[in-house]
């Protein structure tokens, strides 16, 4: 029987009809390339104008004029500070106000009249010779050469006077002027502080009831001290306590005030002084402040010193 042929397994050549279709799909894809790649004219054109506009000075020139206006625009933008409004300083406003612990106005009255008072301390001499002190009161220098008002009780019959300046400087005293009708004493320091600060008076003249004012000193020889009020009147009558002289003409406050405040200043808001503290009205036999105490008019204890009047 005959055995069919056996074939070798090499692959023949391709025919015609596989090189065609080989050949079709090489055909496209290089269509392909070509319709997507620009035309050779066209390709040309575009390098020669992007050439010419990279070699041209004039293009050169004005895209550095460009780019210089840019950054100067920049600059001004950033260099020029924005005009301020009202919204924005009230805002600024309110934001400290919210934000910090500021002072009260009392305070800062306080603060400014501090420098300027003094406390006073009176001596005399017991049966046995031995000096006590005998009162507590509080002066405010006037004129920087260390002159000073104080009450006429806080060192009347006083043997030794000696102060003590808002710096701890302490000083003898002698008494050079007195004006009893209005319970005032005019002190001279014998030594005072190299920044000695004299306090700024005012006038009553323009000022009403319900003003805020404090009061500034040493009660019961605490302090210095500060107490808050408003002025309640003004032409007001006291009668000291002992019944034995009687002053007109004064202001009325509430303050508080105590025995030691006595020839302590009566300041304003702006830390002016308007008075000088004398006395404190009590029903009772007790020397306590209970809502109303008085001041001189500073007209009438700058006269005291021989100041001009307002």
């Amino acid at each position: 029987m005959r055995k069919p042929a056996l074939y070798s397994p090499t692959r023949r050549p391709a025919g015609p009809q596989a090189g065609a279709r080989d050949g079709g799909a090489a055909a496209q894809a290089t269509q392909a390339m070509e319709a997507a790649a620009p035309a050779p004219g066209r390709l040309k054109r575009w390098r020669q104008g992007a050439a010419r506009a990279a070699g041209s000075p004039r293009a050169l020139w004005a895209g550095m004029a460009l780019l210089a206006a840019l950054l100067g625009a920049s600059v001004w933008q950033h260099s020029v500070p924005k005009a301020l409004t009202q919204k924005d300083i009230d805002a600024a406003v309110l934001r400290t106000l919210t934000t910090q612990n500021l002072p009260s106005v009392q305070a800062r009255a306080a603060e400014k009249i501090r420098p300027a008072v003094v406390r006073v301390m009176s001596y005399a001499k017991d049966k046995k010779g031995v000096e006590q002190e005998q009162g507590v009161g509080t002066g405010v220098v006037i004129v920087d050469k260390g002159i000073i008002l104080t009450n006429l009780h806080v060192v009347q019959g006083a043997q030794t006077i000696k102060l003590v300046f808002a710096d701890g400087t302490e000083s003898g005293a002698s008494v050079t002027g007195v004006q009893a009708e209005n319970d005032l004493a005019v002190l001279q320091a014998h030594t005072i502080p190299d920044d000695l600060s004299a306090a700024t008076m005012r006038s009553t003249n323009d000022l009403a009831p319900g003003e805020q004012v404090v009061a500034v000193g040493f009660p019961f020889g605490i302090g210095p001290s500060v107490s808050a009020g408003v002025i309640s009147g003004f032409g007001r009558a006291f009668k000291s306590p002992e019944g034995e002289q009687e002053i007109s003409n004064l202001i009325q406050f509430d303050a508080a005030a105590n025995p030691g405040n006595s020839g302590g200043p009566l300041v304003t808001m702006d830390g002016e002084v308007v008075g000088i503290v004398t006395g404190i009205l009590n029903p009772t036999s007790h020397r306590t402040f209970v809502g109303i105490g008085f001041a001189v008019p500073i007209e009438s204890a700058a006269s005291a010193a021989g100041l001009p009047p307002f």
